[in-house]
């Protein structure tokens, strides 16, 4: 049974000042949905982050729970398609953002947004992989789709000791790729090349503060969950026929590139949305996450597991480039 009180984390803005703490709230405050989930995991994204600043442009409405993704077990549900004591997992959609998240000791949300996790998967092991996960395999299935396979040539991850670049490192190896990472962390070479990357590269590699319109083709593909000037200088080096997928923009929104890659080498730009991803392709990523893309010793992938408690400073902490992998909220009730 639910108690009428539970512990969460609570965003919440006051003219100019943002608050991040965790409270206690009555089960009347859940947003409406079909299914009500006692969450075990969720775990810390860039995006999380931004949620506990004043500018940060990603909750819509005040209060908020933050934590875009979620695992657990369904207590109840007004849906035929889950029952009692189902495992379910879900990303992304509006969670966290303009309705309550993962940092939470329960969660209601529709039932369109969740899914089975997978048979062969834990719940903890279901968000070692989370959204950040999701969208490296999506990526990598965005790529091979495009005509990216492991046979012509190595394929490069941008961000790479970040949540999305350290999945697809660990993916694209598994898949037979070469791959090169590149990371503005030096320290971390051991720790990417552990996850079976084969060369490792400076951030000041792949752009060194200089912008052409095309460069030396060097990768058939690449993984960049960074975007900006470093996406532009990537797109000039991706070899002919190739696609880089791109998911984020810790490097900035900005893209200053020109048509040249586009219409002289027949580079594919792919966008890569792994928030409103379609719910059957989303199955598809899942099933993919639990056979040919599942990472063996997912574990080592984990920077630190923290509590609700913990969780406002590791948003913090992404925000400052101070996390390597992952980083899983263990919800206690």
């Amino acid at each position: 049974m639910m108690s009428s009180e539970f512990r969460a984390v609570i965003v919440d803005k006051k003219e100019e000042n943002v608050s991040v703490e965790v409270k206690s709230i009555g089960k009347e405050k859940l947003p409406e949905g079909e299914l009500l989930i006692r969450v075990a995991y969720s775990s810390v994204n860039f995006k999380d982050g931004l949620a506990g600043l004043p500018d940060g442009n990603i909750v819509k409405s005040y209060p908020m729970v933050p934590g875009i993704d979620l695992a657990g077990t369904v207590v109840s549900s007004k849906d035929s398609r889950f029952n009692e004591g189902d495992q379910v997992i879900a990303t992304s959609y509006d969670i966290g953002v303009s309705h309550f998240g993962g940092y939470s000791e329960f969660a209601s949300i529709p039932a369109d947004w969740a899914l089975p996790v997978p048979q062969n998967m834990t719940l903890k092991e279901a968000m070692i992989y989370g959204t950040a996960g999701f969208t490296a395999a999506l990526s990598i299935h965005r790529l091979e789709a495009n005509g990216v396979s492991p046979d012509q040539g190595e394929v490069l991850v941008t961000g790479a000791s970040g949540g999305v670049g350290s999945m697809a490192v660990a993916m694209l190896s598994k898949r037979g790729y070469q791959v090169v990472a590149s990371t503005g962390k030096q320290e971390e070479t051991d720790y990417l090349k552990k996850l079976g990357a084969n060369r490792v590269i400076s951030r000041q590699d792949v752009y060194d503060g200089n912008l052409k319109p095309l460069q030396k083709g060097e990768w058939q593909a690449a993984v960049d969950p960074v975007g900006g000037k470093s996406l532009a200088s990537v797109l000039s080096r991706i070899k002919r026929g190739g696609a880089v997928a791109v998911s984020g923009l810790t490097g900035g929104s900005d893209v200053p590139t020109t048509v040249h890659p586009f219409i002289l080498r027949g580079v594919s730009l792919l966008g890569v949305d792994s928030a409103y991803c379609p719910m059957t392709l989303r199955q598809e990523i899942w099933t993919r996450l639990a056979s040919d893309l599942q990472i063996e010793n997912a574990d080592s992938l984990i920077d630190r597991e923290v509590s609700l408690e913990e969780a406002p400073a590791a948003m913090r902490d992404i925000l400052e480039g101070k996390v390597r992998g992952r980083v899983l909220v263990k919800i206690e009730c």
